[in-house]
Order: structure tokens, then sequence, then C-alpha cells
């Protein structure tokens, strides 16, 4: 069993780069939106307009500032709907135990205000997973995903530790994540609660094969997280599926070879 530590500080030295980015993607009040849903007040924002894109960020140290290329690159033709998940950005974290059937009612609370229209979803490893719960439970609402870095999961294939200097609660990281936050102080403690999730969740067959839109599985070549052969499962198990491995990457992979990701997303959202 594999510890999954190692990508977080790739992660960081990306997303370091984003914050001098020109508009403040996950703290722009010009565009930003509260719901509640549930137990949790959850943020959101909206940029263009057209036919509604939703964006999930990756978990833990995700935000919706990741998905700066992505909104950079949607915005002029859709209406993009980049959502802070609980325990994100400026989301709550709520009480309740975390599970995909919660994150799931959690997008659809979003979607049910911003639109009736069906929509398209671009997650990113726990966002990706999201997707597929939210594709799976409400399949009306869902007309196609793209899912990057998120294949077939098993308890006991890895095992997600959240320690080290990566989350040392003092570094300029997290103080700036800590700075959106409305509930600081239940961070540590929520970690633990997505820790004990993340190494017992499945996304098997049972889940693969009642999602009914098109898919395009995106990931890395050489991604820890979600290894290839995952991937590669989890797009035989969808019924209606595309694939597309970027050579030479991991799992952040649409940091570390944007132009790559980008040439593979376009044509499968042009697609009618």
């Amino acid at each position: 069993m594999k510890k999954i530590v190692v990508v977080v500080f790739v992660y960081i030295i990306f997303c370091g780069a984003l914050w001098s980015q020109k508009l403040p993607y996950g703290n722009n009040s010009q565009a930003g939106h509260y719901v509640q849903a549930n137990d949790a007040k959850l943020y959101y924002e909206i940029y263009g307009s057209g036919q509604p894109i939703v964006l999930l960020h990756g978990g833990i140290m995700g935000s919706i500032d990741e998905m700066t290329d992505f909104i950079d690159n949607l915005k002029s033709s859709y209406q993009v709907i980049a959502m802070a998940t609980r325990g994100h950005g400026k989301s709550e974290i709520g009480t309740a135990p975390i599970t995909y059937d919660l994150k799931a009612a959690d997008v659809m609370a979003v979607i049910n205000v911003v639109t009736k229209e069906p929509v398209t979803i671009l997650g990113f490893s726990d966002g990706a997973y999201t997707a597929y719960k939210l594709a799976s439970s409400y399949p009306k609402k869902v007309k196609k995903m793209v899912a990057i870095g998120a294949g077939e999961q098993i308890p006991g294939l890895r095992q997600v530790v959240f320690s080290g200097e990566a989350f040392d609660l003092k570094n300029d990281f997290w103080q700036k994540r800590i700075a959106l936050m409305p509930e600081p102080q239940k961070l540590e403690a929520f970690w633990q609660k997505m820790a004990r999730f993340y190494n017992t969740m499945i996304a098997s067959k049972e889940l693969f094969s009642t999602i009914q839109c098109p898919v395009l599985v995106v990931a890395g070549e050489l991604d820890r997280n979600a290894p290839l052969p995952t991937i590669i499962n989890a797009y035989n198990m969808i019924p209606n599926s595309q694939l597309a491995i970027i050579p030479n990457t991991g799992h952040v992979v649409f940091m570390e070879n944007f132009p790559a990701v980008w040439a593979s997303i376009a044509p499968f959202l042009n697609q009618k």
C-alpha cells in the first residue's frame, strides 16, 4: 500500500504562481455567490455566458484558482460555474459525514440555483469522483463530463496521509488558504475526516457502469494518485467514454502541460 504524499509538493509549486493572476479566482466579489446546501454555505463564482459548465477542483489542497487556465479558456463560450467544495476556499465545512452522495448533492444545490439546463462537468481528482457520482445519481442533469485524474478506486489500493511539511499551517500556502476560510478552526479535523473517507472510498464498476453521458477520462501517464491501470479500468467500465493520456505528466496534469490537456478536451466539448 502506497502513501500518497509526494504529489502535494508539486501541487504547491504550481499553485503558488496562480496567486499573482489578474482576476482573483476563488475570491472575486464581483463574480462570487453563496448557496445554502443542507448544513453548509457553499461559495461559487460565475463567468461568461452560454451553455453551463461546472468546474470542480481537487480535494484538500484544491481551490477555484487551480482552475485558472480552464476558466480563462472557457468563459468566452460558456457560462462557467466554478465551485469551492465544502471545506475549501470560502465554503463552509459543515457537520455531515463526508460521502460522494453529499458532495454530489452540494453540486446540485449550486446547479439548481444557477440554471435549469443540463450541465457539462469538468472535475479534477476529488472533483472528478464527485462528477462521476453526480452523473450517476442525476443523469438528466449532466450532459457531458471531463474527469481528470480519477480512476478505479478500492480500499487498500492506496493510503492517503495528510502530514509533514506540506501540511504545516504556518507556511505561506496554507496561510493564504486559511485567510479565505469561514471555519479555519475546523480544518485539521476536516483533514482527518477526509483521510478516512479517501482510504475507504469505492469507485468501481457498480458506479461507472451507471454513467450514461459521454465521458472523457484524462490522466497524466505518471500519476501516482490515480495510476494508469486504474484510469484504464475506469475508462473500460464507463459505457460511453473516451481516453486521453498525457505523456510524462503526473497527477496535476493540467498544470504541468495545459496545452496538451486543452488540445484533448476542446474537441470533446465541441462534439454534438
